[in-house]
């Protein structure tokens, strides 16, 4: 009892009065998935793209995420009307504005947009608003370092890094927890539109969370030329690609994108400690091949909707369930992960989800109408129990990061960090696609009425299959092989 009463303690322990509003960045962060169930929706009627071409979309849009290095430059180094922090958030919340108001256009169909099409306009106003996402996302993360006690030890330095980091994903999971809840419901209740006129309210908390923030005062460092001017060139190089549709565009960016990062991330890390390096990169590698491990796509929710009935408002119920049972896993589990190894970490994480996506499995071959279960809930109780070991990864990475933030280039060192990431969930959407190329799944699509293309769920249950095996095989190779710790161990006793 008494340990169970100090681990639901320790956050509020650890809460100060600084960090409430660099928090509230975070759900503003969090609060995003406020749209996600009546886009998601909307995008099914209204959208005739199909699941490898939403895959591809996706690959598209992790890129302003890839690119970070230019944000974390200006954070570093421009000054703005006297920032170099605050008036990027404002910039970001600018752009997110002008997306959900395309979105508001769209959605509603309203006559100010009506002479384009939805698909480039979906496009479009996503674009635009990943890029406000990601420039408040670099200066979120910049300032996790900058609001710690100024004169405290190292030790407690780390400790405080950490703890922050800890605090910063509980505020994120507990806006998942309240607003994809209630966005689902008012899709429910009062239609999509209004889920997006409503989200006009996230730009806003972001604008309050920096506009009071107190920072320890960092003045801006000379541009690294070599990073800026490269990451300029790389995303006109991407946009290049992009635009012109050039033949395997997306695994020659990846590839290139790869090749980018890993350069000026060994340019910023040569100067550490040489242990500490071979640490990084192996804890790199680990992480890398975990999160680029393939996902089933947009099929599985489309056959949830079309074939089990799942509607706006169980999906609502969906989201809260695992938003809040992810919010209670990480308050009760936070000193667990800063107290054990990367590797032991991500075995179980590799383990627990492979077992966690057998329910599925079950609910396609229609295990549970054997066994005289409801679909629904099985779905609930998968949610339940799955929705805890999302956020684990993360935190530990950005614990890392953190801690070895190199003075005066912080802005550039979390935003290469989090490109590198990046990729690994743009090689995850690239395998998606292909397996999506491969095992073809279609919805049911109507063009004034009449069915183009008819609903074909034959190939999820192998899609199924090889996400879930390729999930389980490939990680524990490669922490087996790269687990950071032991090897670390290994050169100690050399």
């Amino acid at each position: 009892m008494q340990t169970f009463l100090s681990n639901l303690l320790t956050p509020f322990y650890a809460l100060r009065l600084r960090y409430v509003p660099l928090l509230l960045i975070y759900f503003a962060y969090g609060s995003t998935v406020f749209v996600a169930i009546a886009r998601d929706f909307w995008v099914k009627q209204s959208l005739s793209l199909s699941a490898e071409a939403f895959l591809s979309l996706g690959v598209w849009l992790s890129v302003p995420w890839t690119i970070k290095m230019i944000f974390g430059q200006l954070v570093d180094s421009v000054t703005l009307f006297g920032s170099n922090r605050k008036v990027y958030v404002y910039i970001g919340a600018l752009l997110m504005t002008l997306s959900t108001l395309l979105f508001i256009g769209m959605v509603g169909e309203h006559t100010w947009v009506a002479g384009y099409s939805k698909e480039h306009l979906y496009i479009v106003a996503s674009v635009i608003g990943v890029v406000g996402m990601v420039l408040q996302d670099v200066v979120a993360d910049t300032m996790t370092t900058e609001v710690v006690e100024p004169h405290s030890s190292e030790e407690e330095r780390r400790k405080e890094l950490a703890t922050i980091q800890v605090l910063s994903r509980l505020s994120l999971g507990f806006a998942i927890f309240m607003m994809g809840w209630l966005g689902g419901e008012v899709a429910e209740r009062y239609g999509y539109e209004m889920v997006f006129i409503l989200s006009l309210f996230i730009p806003l908390l972001s604008i309050l969370g920096v506009s009071v923030v107190s920072l320890t005062p960092v003045a801006p460092v000379p541009l690294n030329k070599k990073i800026f001017f490269g990451g300029v060139l790389f995303a006109l190089f991407v946009i290049t690609m992009g635009y012109n549709e050039v033949p395997y565009s997306q695994e020659i960016v990846f590839l290139v994108s790869l090749g980018v990062v890993l350069y000026f991330l060994k340019s910023l890390i040569e100067p550490l400690d040489a242990r500490m390096v071979r640490h990084i990169k192996m804890a790199m590698i680990v992480i890398f091949v975990y999160r680029a491990m393939p996902s089933v796509g947009p099929a599985l929710q489309w056959w949830e909707i079309d074939v089990l009935g799942f509607d706006e408002a169980f999906f609502a119920k969906l989201s809260m369930i695992g938003g809040g049972i992810a919010l209670a896993g990480m308050w009760f589990g936070a000193s667990y992960l800063i107290r054990h190894s990367i590797g032991r970490v991500l075995v179980f994480l590799t383990l627990v989800s492979t077992l966690l996506s057998l329910p599925i499995l079950g609910l396609y071959y229609n295990l549970h109408t054997l066994l005289g279960v409801d679909a629904r809930t099985v779905a609930l109780v998968d949610t339940a129990l799955a929705s805890p070991f999302d956020y684990i990864s993360g935190v530990l990475m950005l614990t890392l990061v953190a801690i070895y933030a190199p003075e005066g280039n912080r802005g550039t060192w979390f935003a290469l960090m989090a490109s590198f990431m990046n990729i690994a969930l743009s090689a995850s959407g690239l395998l998606s696609k292909y397996l999506n190329q491969l095992f073809v799944v279609t919805r049911e699509v109507k063009e004034g009425g009449v069915v183009v293309v008819s609903a074909n769920y034959e190939h999820l249950g192998i899609l199924l299959w090889i996400v879930t095996l390729l999930g389980l095989i490939i990680p524990l190779i490669t922490i087996w092989r790269y687990n950071p710790d032991l090897n670390i161990k290994e050169t100690d006793e050399k």
